[in-house]
């Protein structure tokens, strides 16, 4: 589960990312105030919104198990741990 998690929290930040190399690359100054405003911020942060929403789409439609499948749980056959299957 927390493979997910963490591939949304770096979706999330890949316009942040792109955005401080947008300004490391034009030497604007990364770390200073006035080149990060509200509203620039406001739009990475609205990109970052679409982009998660757009993965967490893609991981529900592209992942699981079919819809008429059957989980088996892990279990003990003659002394061996046989793993969970869906069939």
């Amino acid at each position: 589960m927390i493979r997910p998690v963490l591939t949304e929290i770096g979706i999330f930040l890949i316009p942040f990312a792109v955005y401080a190399l947008f300004l490391a690359a034009t030497r604007s100054g990364l770390f200073a105030r006035s080149s990060w405003p509200v509203a620039i911020v406001a739009r990475l942060a609205l990109a970052a919104i679409v982009l998660v929403i757009a993965g967490l789409i893609g991981l529900a439609h592209f992942s699981g198990a079919p819809p008429d499948s059957t989980y088996i749980p892990a279990h003990i056959e003659n002394g061996r741990l046989v793993p969970g299957v869906e069939k």
